[in-house]
């Protein structure tokens, strides 16, 4: 029964998680969150992680009732990600995995997600809307690879989210992106916003332009509130993302449809996502806030996958890299 330390460090959110034969032993996890109207920049966000990582790395051994002569092998993020928050992570699980002589593996960002997201709903073989602050993507397997069917061509819906929320000056606590979608909920009026699907792709860097340019003039003139902006930008990015995947359902024949990333979390693109599945006589997945936002145990867990598979990383391998394709990965534990 393989016992495998994770360590998530890749973005705002830091977390070691804790996994053994698919049981979820501790995943705690701490946010950087910077004041309103502002970003996270990378070496104030490694900073802050560099802080906090040996205690929630003890939090984790505890929580689980581990020492580290129980632990079998040490899975960090490789990529995608900030670059400076990587490295600060990707250090110590270096560090740990010689001291304590264990075998270390570079993750995935992305395929964590997928893999989490398998374990915990027990979908088999979904189409994957994989939607974060820093990715956005529909994803289905084939051959020993998790293909990307469609992508951002610019920025991702998390981060679309994220700026226009400086422009409201909303809070990032606990996220900007949970904030939207409360005040989207009291939204009445739907602002027609730019609809940008191309093909399988998708492009939210002309609706951000544009709302931000509009926002402040249609709020001085009374013809919309704050929320009703919110409802809009939701509404309509959403919607955006629930044609693309519902297309590479049909392309895969596919009854199955997962929802991954911390955007995922979003109970109205859930309900969207639900609401279409049903036309198509398909079953959605999603997770909670535990494993949708960046976790240490989703790393823990898609290296469990890898180790089980005999994948290895050796030490002089194992840097970084902030641009780290879902499809450059072999998926050698799946059939």
């Amino acid at each position: 029964m393989p016992t495998v330390l994770g360590f998530e460090g890749s973005a705002n959110k830091i977390g070691v998680g804790v996994v053994r034969d698919g049981n979820v032993l501790a995943n705690p996890r701490r946010t950087y969150v910077t004041p309103p109207g502002t970003g996270f920049l990378p070496g104030d966000t490694a900073r802050h992680h560099r802080a906090v990582i040996l205690d929630i790395l003890q939090e984790a051994l505890t929580e689980a009732r581990v020492t580290y002569q129980d632990i079998d092998c040490i899975a960090y993020t490789k990529g995608p990600g900030m670059g400076a928050p990587l490295v600060s992570v990707a250090i110590v699980a270096r560090t740990m995995a010689q001291l304590w002589n264990k075998p270390l593996l570079g993750v995935n960002h992305c395929i964590g997600h997928i893999e989490m997201g398998r374990l915990i709903t027990g979908a088999t073989s979904p189409t994957v809307l994989y939607v974060s602050g820093g990715n956005t993507q529909v994803i289905a397997y084939s051959d020993r690879r998790y293909r990307i069917f469609g992508e951002t061509i610019d920025i991702a819906v998390g981060n679309c989210l994220d700026r226009f929320a400086r422009v409201l000056k909303i809070s990032n606590d606990p996220s900007p992106g949970y904030n939207i979608e409360q005040m989207a909920k009291r939204g009445k009026k739907l602002v027609e916003l730019p609809y940008t699907v191309k093909g399988m792709d998708v492009s939210f860097s002309g609706i951000l332009s544009f709302i931000e340019d509009v926002a402040q003039r249609m709020l001085a003139t009374g013809e919309c509130t704050p929320e009703d902006l919110c409802f809009s930008l939701q509404e309509t990015v959403f919607a955006m993302l629930v044609e693309i995947t519902e297309r590479a359902m049909v392309h895969c024949g596919s009854q199955e449809a997962l929802i991954v990333g911390g955007v995922g979390c979003n109970l109205r693109l859930q309900e969207m996502m639900e609401t279409m599945c049903q036309e198509r006589g398909a079953k959605l997945f999603a997770t909670d806030e535990r494993f949708c936002i960046d976790n240490g145990a989703m790393i823990a867990h898609a290296g469990w996958e890898m180790f089980q598979a005999g994948h290895r990383t050796a030490i002089s391998d194992s840097g970084i890299t902030q641009r780290y394709r879902t499809d450059e990965v072999e998926v050698t534990w799946r059939d």
